[in-house]
């Protein structure tokens, strides 16, 4: 699903009979219904972005390499609250119409199905701060001390660049960033180079798996960087907020390759190129974010259970990324059954203990947790608790060495792709039949029906 970084493929089709229709805006997500957009895959993202911390205003030039998915006269970005200068196609100007946080683009000529063709879009302005349906903060956030943070669950990411924002379209990414001399900006991925010229140091990331839009992280400030290497090899960057810095902070930091180690030995091979953590003030986010390879923890939130949840969302959520925003329990369910496996490991808290804490919650049972009712309830509770106890009755039918194969094989099954809950029961069930045969797979539908899509609490936990 993702291109060569660094090649420019032109693919616009001349005039010669070719009768494209608009991509339309949305993908038809039923909880974010104008979230991404029709028409188009995009390969790879090349951000050039300028920030200025003073007067707080992001200047950029995003270069969106995508493929036509059927003949298109015209396409549309996601784009919340900055100014569009100008947008080309392959180079030719193209028209362009904004109706709130959608820029429609009309290429001076049709792309045809299966062209690949790079849009420019240049673009201004004070990022907004977006305020989601439970209240919380995504978008662009600020602080007092030179800083910024870009966080994108689940459609902040429209704040800082154009795209497709939606999590069933992942790309590869190339994001350079300039900031005054002194202040470090940090990205996902891998840092290619660093320069400094004239008061102004660039900092240019890449990230060479694919990624959802939602996953993009920047963080602009006063970080204390560390660099290391964990055994599997990928270079381990860890940043900390001058603000949120302590002894505590720093021991727990340098623990980040141990973190990884207990990770791939539950879940196979890490899968990206990079890997590390983000520690920011308290008052900058209100919450964790597994943002790709480098996950955003706020200083309070750093705690060894929290690390070993977002450490696990880079398999679970990164890696195999939900086809919708319904199927997100497949984020954090397994996130959370990862955290219970780990405090079973290291703090002796067996897995049954936080299943039975988890089954006595009654905001557990809200909801199914394959089944968020709106956009309010995205991350409620049944998402998390609910759906780590689903998984929990899967190991208790398949047993111990299948369900631990399990959680190895769905990743190196789905890696770098979109997957949706009939795609992990259907997995669960063949899975189970190969080793219990029907009646396992009859027993796997009883947990289906009663944990994962009954609406309520069953009279024992079993």
């Amino acid at each position: 699903m993702y291109g060569v970084v660094g090649v420019l493929l032109v693919g616009c089709v001349g005039g010669g009979g070719v009768r494209g229709r608009p991509g339309g805006a949305g993908v038809g997500d039923r909880l974010f219904p104008r979230l991404g957009n029709g028409g188009y895959d995009v390969r790879h993202y090349r951000l050039n972005l300028a920030y200025d911390p003073a007067a707080r205003r992001l200047s950029g030039r995003a270069e969106i390499l995508a493929r036509a998915t059927r003949e298109l006269s015209a396409f549309t970005l996601d784009l919340r609250g900055l100014t569009v200068d100008w947008v080309t196609v392959d180079g030719a100007r193209a028209a362009v119409n904004r109706a709130g946080d959608e820029v429609t683009v009309r290429p001076p000529e049709d792309l045809a199905e299966g062209a690949l063709f790079r849009t420019a879009v240049r673009y201004s302005g004070v990022p907004r701060t977006v305020i989601d349906a439970d209240g919380s903060e995504e978008g662009w956030l600020t602080d007092g001390a030179a800083g910024a943070l870009a966080v994108g669950e689940p459609a902040g990411s429209t704040a800082w660049f154009p795209g497709n924002h939606h999590p069933s379209d992942k790309a590869t990414y190339d994001l350079a960033i300039t900031v005054p001399r002194g202040v470090r900006a940090l990205s996902n991925g891998v840092l290619a180079r660093e320069t400094t010229t004239g008061g102004r140091t660039t900092s240019v990331w890449r990230s060479a798996e694919p990624m959802a839009t939602y996953l993009a992280t920047l963080a602009i400030g006063p970080y204390r960087v560390t660099s290391s290497r964990s055994r599997s090899g990928p270079p381990v960057v860890t940043a900390v907020a001058r603000a949120a810095d302590s002894p505590r902070v720093r021991r727990l930091a340098a623990r980040v390759p141990e973190f990884l180690a207990w990770a791939q030995r539950r879940f196979g091979p890490y899968p990206f190129s990079a890997a590390g953590a983000i520690v920011v003030p308290d008052d900058l986010v209100g919450y964790a974010l597994e943002t790709q390879t480098r996950p955003v923890l706020p200083a309070r939130s750093f705690t060894p259970g929290v690390l070993a949840h977002e450490i696990a969302h880079q398999w679970f959520g990164n890696a195999v990324t939900p086809a919708r925003w319904r199927d997100i329990w497949l984020n954090e369910g397994f996130a959370t059954y990862a955290e219970w496996l780990w405090r079973e490991e290291y703090e002796g808290v067996p897995v049954r203990r936080s299943f039975d804490r988890a089954f006595a919650e009654r905001d557990n049972w809200a909801f199914p947790p394959a089944d968020p009712p709106s956009p309010a309830e995205l991350t409620a509770a049944p998402v998390y608790g609910r759906g780590a106890m689903v998984l929990h009755q899967v190991r208790r039918v398949v047993g111990d060495p299948v369900f631990f194969r399990m959680l190895r094989g769905w990743v190196a099954e789905h890696r770098y792709r979109n997957a949706s809950t009939d795609d992990f029961t259907g997995y669960a069930e063949r899975e189970a039949r190969r080793s219990g045969g029907r009646p396992a797979v009859a027993r796997l539908a009883t947990v289906w029906r009663v944990w994962l899509y009954g609406r309520d609490r069953p009279a024992t936990a079993g």
